[in-house]
């Protein structure tokens, strides 16, 4: 049973443990809209929390970076003076940016790094960059008077998203390919899940990257979605305010309309869960509702479990 699923974020991390429990063949496409340079260093946070999660080393109170963590080098910077001060980079996370950064400079693509890393963390679900190019997720703003276009990642942890986005910009995005074995893995797959992650700049990012919508339209297998929103708020983070800067209402059915169904103009669903209680009406697109919480892996499993089977793949 192949599955591949459109990831990024935390949720979508701990939505490929529950995939990972059920013993399928996983192959994850990862947002990379969120890589960001640090201090002379690449970062690729959604790669990491998936690769950390898997492999037993994430912070599973935050959610991302390393669990036992030090802060030494970040309070360094901070005495030094070195910008950006607002964006922590713990002591053991510096490593894996420290090799990552070293392969990319020497001419490795992301699809290798993110491979080689892999091989440490032995995350039993195969990572694939959604790109190799350089594509980042740019957030159009007022600021100091002006409109001006700031990384993701400085509207998202500086700003806490609390300055209203006008738009966003996929920088890179329209002249980027899919990274290698993406399309193919999505062809080929029993089932494509979009993970209960950031609609916007988590699986719309991925979306943007050319080819990939193309394939998820044309694949035979089944392409079903599970909402990000529960009882009209983000399962975590602050989709709203991505959802709200793109014309789209904060709730389970705009999130699953907004995607659309592949039976109509260019959607890509056959199937949309909402979590129990949530009421959804996407034309063309089989509803169900079921727990959406992610309280543990067996209750992400269950969710999987679920989606698979109106996916049409029998997991028992």
């Amino acid at each position: 049973m192949k599955v591949v699923a459109l990831v990024g974020g935390v949720g979508g991390a701990r939505f490929l443990q529950g995939l990972k429990a059920l013993g399928a063949d996983v192959t994850a496409v990862v947002n990379t809209g969120d890589d960001v340079w640090m201090h002379g260093l690449r970062i690729t946070p959604d790669l990491d929390t998936c690769m950390y999660t898997l492999g037993g080393g994430i912070d599973t109170e935050r959610g991302w970076g390393r669990a036992d963590e030090s802060w030494t080098v970040k309070e360094e910077l901070a005495a030094y003076g070195a910008e950006p001060t607002w964006f922590g980079l713990g002591d053991r996370d510096i490593a894996t940016h420290l090799v990552r950064t070293r392969m990319l400079r020497a001419g490795y693509p992301l699809s290798a790094v993110a491979e080689a890393l892999c091989d440490r963390w032995k995350p039993g679900v195969k990572l694939l960059p959604m790109s190799d190019d350089r594509v980042e997720t740019h957030v159009v703003v007022e600021l100091d008077g002006e409109t001006k276009a700031i990384h993701f990642q400085e509207w998202w942890v500086k700003h806490r998203a609390a300055v209203p986005a006008k738009s966003f910009a996929f920088v890179g995005a329209e002249t980027a390919t899919a990274g290698p074995g993406v399309l193919d893995a999505i062809n080929e797959a029993d089932a494509v899940i979009l993970a209960p992650s950031n609609p916007v700049v988590s699986i719309g990012t991925i979306l943007n990257v050319p080819g990939v919508r193309d394939a998820l339209r044309k694949t035979e297998a089944g392409v079903v979605g599970l909402s990000p929103i529960i009882g009209g708020k983000p399962l975590r983070g602050m989709a709203d305010a991505c959802l709200d800067a793109i014309g789209v209402e904060t709730s389970a059915e705009a999130v699953g309309r907004h995607y659309g169904s592949r039976k109509c103009s260019d959607g890509i669903l056959d199937a949309w869960l909402v979590h129990t209680g949530d009421r959804a009406d996407v034309p063309g697109v089989a509803v169900r509702a079921v727990p959406l919480l992610m309280s543990d892996v067996d209750a992400t499993a269950q969710m999987a479990r679920v989606a698979l089977d109106l996916a049409g793949v029998d997991v028992d």
